[in-house]
């Protein structure tokens, strides 16, 4: 993974020609879907749409539409059955939003989307694609109630609502809170400000984009800093006055990426703050998306820039772990030994932890130190519930609390699932007797520490191997393909199409990183990295090359629990309802 970092150094004398990439993509060539939604007037998320319609337009031409109405599975607001006219009984028989969303998504394909008011909509469809999938493509967006914003006067257009830009601009389709009527509108409406936008030069879809958004003189003036990025995949840094990293991020076009971060396509006010410090950009090219990801993480930990969020410190997770004395008990630990739980961003998640797992298991919940022998303390309440031997009284040795021990070991190895199916039980009783509250709470507490295990076992079983090779295809009849040492990345390449990739696996190989494994339940490994490599390692196609010990989940770890778990998740919202029976 050695690559070397380059810099886009400031631009002097006449403006560069213009490569054609740069020059951007004509609107006239642009396919735009111009969507409404109608909905209950309920959050995001909660499945509150009720009608999807759609028009997709290319040169000014119709070439598709798209209308169904979707049953959100409660009832329509007798308010919204007035603005709309969709009633309860027009949707019964609609289909519900999973079934409609794939055909939508791929009726948008390849397209820019357009909206009035386009945060509504675009939050609904991206909450609706988080909850049931497939992960939402973040396409370009044009909001006409922005773009109309920018480009009307106040004499030309008082009001910037639809109805009112629609009698502006002579709409063929009134709007009437139909979502397909309302589409329409809204086509006829970007359309007549396409025509506004053209007097001002914007003549392609890059600077449609960019006049959506207000963007100071100071910032466009820094555009050339990306002029010498390369078109290619790869890790970005911005660097200040000082030479400090400000902000990291990937891209699978870095020239694109940091040319909208000086045209306003990013608009959070900590990154126009970062661009009014940048003064360089560097770059690492990459070979896959994976070596992109794993690169960003190993930056973002060694430079902890400031305007980054996340990933800045990796091993700042909280991990639950067995104390090392006679009578072991739990504990919330920030360096993790063999057999922990973890990692937790925050340490309240860490504390839930350990109470699901005290109500799995018999370990003593006091934090005294418990001497092996002599013990003479007074037991606690939990003693008399059952839920505690009392060694702190004498009343268990070492010998006898040995087995509780390794209940909890087993446990978080996946080697003996009791401690869930227990828990499972106790879900279970506590709704028998009506305690549905209490049966609600011990659920969750339950599918919290289910995840966690299953996490931990999934990232445990590629930090263990000490080495695997992969290869999946990379769109072109080639192979992107990765070494992995106890969880890390240790090379990546490609092996393009015609390129035999076995040669290039043994390079690879040999020109790899050496990782020496450490201690805890990650071998060391940075929990991020980990998860990254994991989770491709998981994606469907990727295919073993060869492994030095086999990779294999265990059969009674949390990961058979990944369905009770997505019922215990749908069934917050219902205190009374369960998730069903256990694996």
């Amino acid at each position: 993974m050695d690559a070397t970092a380059r810099s886009a150094r400031p631009v002097t004398g006449p403006d560069p020609q213009l490569s054609f990439g740069e020059l951007g993509t004509p609107l006239s060539a642009v396919t735009f879907v111009v969507v409404d939604l109608e909905t209950t007037g309920g959050p995001p998320d909660s499945d509150a749409i009720t009608e999807i319609g759609a028009v997709k337009v290319r040169g000014g031409e119709v070439v598709g539409e798209f209308a169904t109405l979707v049953d959100p599975g409660v009832a329509v607001p007798p308010q919204i059955v007035s603005l709309t006219g969709i009633t309860t009984a027009m949707v019964r028989d609609a289909p519900r939003l999973p079934a409609v969303l794939g055909a939508f998504l791929e009726f948008c394909a390849g397209a820019v989307l357009v909206a009035h008011n386009a945060p509504f909509d675009m939050g609904h469809l991206r909450a609706a694609c988080r909850r049931h999938g497939p992960p939402w493509a973040r396409p370009a967006v044009v909001c006409t109630a922005q773009l109309g914003r920018r480009v009307l006067t106040r004499d030309e257009a008082p009001s910037c609502r639809l109805s009112a830009l629609a009698t502006l601009f002579h709409a063929r389709t009134r709007p009437i809170h139909r979502a397909l009527d309302d589409a329409k509108a809204t086509v006829d409406v970007l359309h007549g400000l396409l025509e506004r936008v053209g007097s001002r030069g914007v003549s392609t879809l890059e600077d449609l984009l960019a006049l959506q958004v207000e963007v100071s003189p100071a910032q466009r003036a820094k555009r050339h800093l990306a002029d010498a990025v390369p078109e290619e995949p790869g890790v970005y840094l911005f660097r200040g006055p000082g030479d400090e990293v400000l902000y990291v991020g990937t891209s699978r076009d870095l020239r694109r990426r940091v040319r909208s971060y000086f045209t306003g396509g990013d608009k959070r006010a900590r990154m126009k703050e970062m661009i009014g410090l940048v003064e360089r950009v560097d770059w690492v090219v990459c070979s896959t998306s994976l070596e992109a990801e794993v690169r960003e993480l190993r930056l973002l930990a060694g430079h902890a820039p400031r305007y980054n969020r996340r990933s800045r410190f990796p091993h700042r997770g909280w991990w639950v772990a067995l104390t090392d004395e006679p009578f072991p008990r739990l504990s919330v630990v920030r360096t993790p030994r063999a057999d922990a739980v973890g990692p937790f961003g925050r340490r309240p998640d860490a504390v839930n932890a350990v109470q699901a797992l005290q109500d799995a298991l018999p370990l003593r919940p006091c934090t005294q130190r418990i001497p092996a022998r002599g013990a003479s303390g007074t037991p606690c309440a939990l003693h008399e519930m059952g839920r505690c031997g009392a060694p702190c009284a004498g009343h268990v040795d070492v010998e006898a609390y040995r087995p509780v021990v390794a209940d909890a070991r087993a446990l978080v190895r996946g080697a003996d699932d009791a401690g869930l199916r227990r828990l499972s039980a106790t879900v279970g009783a506590l709704a028998d007797a009506e305690r549905f509250e209490d049966a609600a709470a011990h659920r969750d507490r339950l599918a919290d520490l289910a995840t966690a295990l299953g996490r931990v076992q999934r990232l445990s079983s590629v930090a263990g191997t000490p080495e695997m090779i992969a290869a999946r295809p990379d769109g072109a009849r080639g192979w992107d393909l990765a070494v992995v040492r106890h969880g890390r990345l240790a090379s990546a390449g490609r092996a393009r199409r015609g390129v035999p990739p076995m040669p290039v696996v043994e390079a690879l190989v040999a020109s790899a990183e050496t990782v020496i494994p450490g201690d805890g339940p990650l071998r060391g490994a940075p929990p991020e990295e980990v998860a990254v490599v994991t989770r491709w390692l998981e994606r469907p196609g990727t295919r073993m090359v060869r492994t030095t010990t086999p990779w294999a989940m265990p059969a009674l770890g949390a990961g058979a629990w990944a369905g009770w778990v997505g019922r215990a998740r749908e069934a917050r919202r219902d205190p009374v309802r369960a998730p069903g029976e256990p694996p």
